[in-house]
C-alpha cells in the first residue's frame, strides 16, 4: 500500500484489508478461521478481526496451496497440522565448560578432515 493511508509493515489489518489484499471475500476468511486453527486473528469489541503481519501470511499460504496447488481445504488442514507437530520448542541453553567445547569442536573438524581426504 502506498500514499497516505499506508499502514507499517508490521501494522494490524482489518479483515477487509486483507480480502482487499488478497482478493478474497470476507466470508472466506471467517470460513478459513474456523477449518484452520492456526488462523486466529485478534478480536476485538465487536468481534472486529485484526490481522498480525503473520496471519496475512498464513491466509497467503492458505490461498496458495488452496486456489493454485490443488489442495483440498482437509488436505491443508493435515499439512499445516504436520508442521506444527514438527516444530520442536527451542532447546534450552546449557552450560558447558570450555574443554567439553574444545573436545567437540576437535571431533568434528576430525570428521571433516576425514571427509574431504
Amino acid at each position: 500500500m502506498s500514499g497516505p493511508d499506508a499502514k507499517a509493515a508490521g501494522a494490524l489489518r482489518t479483515i477487509g484489508e486483507v480480502a482487499a489484499a488478497t482478493g478474497l471475500p470476507q466470508h472466506v476468511l471467517r470460513y478459513w478461521e474456523t477449518r484452520f486453527p492456526q488462523l486466529r486473528p485478534l478480536t476485538r469489541a465487536g468481534n472486529r478481526r485484526y490481522y498480525r503481519p503473520e496471519d496475512v501470511a498464513l491466509v497467503e499460504r492458505i490461498d496458495g496451496l488452496l486456489n493454485r496447488d490443488g489442495y483440498t481445504v482437509k488436505g491443508v488442514q493435515k499439512l499445516l497440522a504436520s508442521e506444527g507437530k514438527r516444530a520442536a520448542p527451542a532447546p534450552a541453553v546449557v552450560a558447558h565448560d570450555g574443554a567439553s567445547l574444545r573436545a567437540v569442536r576437535t571431533m568434528l573438524q576430525r570428521a571433516l578432515d576425514e571427509d574431504g581426504a
